[in-house]
């Protein structure tokens, strides 16, 4: 007796309808990720002021200090030590612009002060900052 198999066709995966899937996709990631490198790079809460202004020479940019909750002091986003701070606090400030400190609520004084003795002993004087004398 002789019994006739029927060729079964391969199985066939349709890429077209994936391709349009995987395009979707593609896109969906990059517009997500193009979103995620404007958050800032170090996050502060910075108090809240009635009497600031804004600075008369707004338009050139200025050389941006920011002191995080734990102390760690960043120049223009980029991670620096307490004792080469005024070092590159000169050279990101090439131009002579002028510097924004930008200290969150939470951190001690003690360190906003050392902060600011580095920068005047480096020779750094345009920092907005007027001590009230003891004597008063």
């Amino acid at each position: 007796m002789a019994f006739y198999t029927k060729k079964r066709a391969s199985p066939i995966i349709p890429i077209v309808s994936l391709v349009d899937i995987l395009t979707v996709l593609l896109i969906f990631f990059i517009v997500t990720t193009t979103f995620k490198s404007q958050t800032p790079q170090v996050r502060i809460e910075l108090p809240d002021s009635k009497t600031a202004v804004a600075s008369p020479n707004a338009k050139a940019r200025p050389t941006i200090l920011t002191i995080s909750p734990d102390g760690k002091c960043f120049v223009n986003a980029q991670p620096v030590e307490l004792e080469k701070l005024g070092e590159a606090i000169k050279a990101a400030g090439k131009d002579g612009g002028e510097v924004a400190m930008r200290a969150d609520k939470t951190v001690p004084f003690g360190i906003i002060i050392k902060v600011l003795d580095t920068l005047k002993e480096a020779g750094i004087e345009n920092l907005p900052t007027q001590m009230n004398d003891p004597g008063k």
